[in-house]
């Protein structure tokens, strides 16, 4: 029996993506069966909230030393000038009837020892080359440099240095990267760290991101060029700007010298054998993520959707006939824009069919909400979520842009309209008193009837496909890590659950590699503009006419989503993985 430490920003408690990730692998049945211990270790952030930990058994500050490695935790604090949290987490899948104990290991670095950090980043460039003078300024690659030492020291009291069993230090993302550097440090001539393997997790490539989020051309662009450059056996330095000037580059350009990595998509695999040669004959993994499969009655979804429908009417003065969603974080990244161009096509379709539709998108930069008081006097003064005011409460940042193209589509449209519900959460009490008060937010995901997810960059998009086996249709650009997933799960069938559109076809065969790299604003908007018009028709040719294409739907849905499950992952993704980094 091995165990597994998971290195993130999320050991405490989930923010985003990776705690996602992170909730799903740990309650599985395989993942519990096959992993003895896991452990959480992240930094201790100034002022954190530690009560999302079921348990605390080390904190010297508070005088707990629950643990047989007090003194030694102690002695680790005092060498290296941090603060040391041991405590343990409890993960629970209520579906699943699955309850795990996790340790967290938490540690604050905002005074350690300069010294001793100063010989680690030596270290670093020694048997590395990483240079971290360069990055000094940046916290985030700073933080992550200082935990690496003192947790290690303290996974090494905790666990045992002479257990046999394998540990896995698995870098989500570049935050692990220096403990899984100084574990390959250590493993070289100290006979304790044999048995430690070393992976790394690519939740993304983070070199990327901004070469596609930071050009006109986006996804256009970038995956056409990628193609080429695989084609002439280029890498991202002979095509693009030196990228080591991005501390996180820095990081992920070692993950090579890892036992092992895993890639949450097939575009991941791509993207990360175009940062270097050394990662073109890596045994990169495949590891998925999984997503929630539910089973659910014609029922259920038909009242989840009627009260959809009820909240629409009560805001637009009609009663859709469809319902479509997009639950998204508010970043370019998710491609908003492209949801209007494919209803603007959408919109006559429906109304030369006597329908209606609408639309709901809920996003927000405030991660937080805004305060329930605020929603509900913005709603009694002048209608929102329908109507909006730039400024707190109300739009902020990139809120405005997306309300902006929300009004200009709603002026003209016809049988469609958009309603943004730029608030955290899904009830009455989050949302203004025009909602259900029966609604919460599962009927966001029971009651669509599709869901839009047309990103230009998601290495994987959980959020676009949660929804299947709800019996919604899920609209998800070719650039989503999902895709390959949902591909394996249906034999590579065509399915009427999934429309899948494909931005990065060009209509022209590029003459040279200098047109790739010029597809700007103009190219993918014509582009975006033909291709969001068969996504149109396809999308109007799959939505349901009668109750029973919505249970053969749900079915259909649930079918796919159980070959997606998080189980799936674990047993036929995860734990070979591990096997291959031993």
């Amino acid at each position: 029996m091995s165990t597994v430490v998971h290195v993130t920003h999320e050991a405490l408690q989930k923010i985003g993506g990776i705690g996602a990730v992170l909730e799903g692998l740990l309650t599985t049945r395989s993942y519990n069966a096959a992993i003895e211990r896991t452990f959480l270790v992240g930094p201790l952030f100034p002022g954190a909230d530690l009560s999302s930990l079921d348990t605390i058994l080390y904190r010297s500050s508070e005088g707990i030393t629950d643990t047989p490695q007090a003194e030694v935790l102690t002695e680790i604090e005092q060498n290296y000038h941090v603060e040391i949290v041991h405590g343990q987490r409890k993960f629970e899948n209520r579906h699943q009837h699955v309850t795990t104990l996790t340790d967290v290991l938490l540690v604050n670095v905002s005074n350690s020892n300069e010294e001793m950090t100063r010989q680690f980043k030596w270290q670093l460039y020694e048997h590395f080359h990483i240079e971290s003078s360069r990055y000094e300024s940046e916290w985030e690659f700073e933080e992550y440099v200082r935990l690496a030492e003192p947790a290690y020291a303290a996974l090494q009291a905790i666990i045992g240095a002479e257990t046999t069993a394998p540990v896995f230090i698995i870098s989500h993302e570049f935050m692990g990267m220096p403990l899984a550097l100084k574990t390959l440090i250590e493993r070289k001539h100290d006979e304790n760290a044999r048995n430690m393997r070393t992976v790394f997790y690519a939740h993304e490539v983070a070199t990327i991101r901004p070469i596609v989020e930071g050009h006109p051309g986006h996804d256009v662009r970038f995956y056409n060029v990628l193609e080429l450059a695989k084609a002439q056996g280029q890498s991202i330095r002979e095509i693009f700007s030196d990228p080591f000037w991005y501390f996180k580059h820095a990081l992920i350009d070692k993950a090579h010298l890892c036992d092992t990595i895993f890639a949450v998509g097939d575009l991941v695999v791509d993207e990360l054998q175009f940062l270097a040669k050394p990662f073109e004959t890596f045994p990169i993994n495949l590891v998925y993520n999984g997503i929630p499969a539910f089973e659910v009655s014609l029922q259920e979804k038909l009242t989840s959707k009627a009260l959809l429908q009820k909240y629409a009417k009560t805001l637009l003065d009609y009663r859709p006939d469809y319902v479509f969603t997009h639950v998204t974080r508010l970043v370019k990244s998710k491609g908003l824009w492209r949801d209007l161009q494919v209803l603007m096509h959408l919109d006559g379709l429906l109304a030369s069919n006597d329908k209606t539709a609408v639309l709901f998108i809920l996003s927000t930069e405030i991660a937080t909400g805004r305060p329930n008081e605020s929603v509900h006097e913005m709603e009694e003064a002048y209608g929102w979520p329908v109507h909006h005011k730039i400024g707190y409460p109300d739009l902020v940042g990139a809120e405005i842009e997306l309300n902006n193209g929300v009004s200009a589509f709603n002026l003209q449209s016809k049988a469609i309209k958009v309603v943004f519900v730029n608030q955290f959460g899904w009830s009455q009490e989050a949302c203004g008193k025009r909602m259900p008060v029966e609604m919460a937010f599962m009927d966001i995901r029971k009651g669509s009837d599709a869901e839009f997810g047309q990103s230009i960059y998601e290495p994987f998009g959980i959020a676009q496909v949660e929804p299947l086996s709800f019996g919604a249709i899920c609209v998800v650009s070719n650039v989503c890590g999902c895709c390959g997933f949902i591909r394996r799960a249906t034999d590579n069938r065509e399915v009427p659950n999934v429309v899948i559109a494909d931005y990065t076809q060009l209509q022209i065969p590029p003459k040279s590699f200098d047109d790739v790299l010029h597809i700007g604003l103009a190219e993918r908007n014509a582009i975006e503009m033909e291709n969001s018009r068969a996504i149109a028709a396809k999308l109007l040719g799959r939505l349901p006419r009668k109750p029973r294409d919505v249970e053969d739907m749900l079915q259909e849905g649930y079918d796919i989503a159980s070959q997606m499950s998080w189980e799936v992952v674990v047993k036929d993704y995860f734990l070979p993985g591990l096997k291959q980094a031993l």
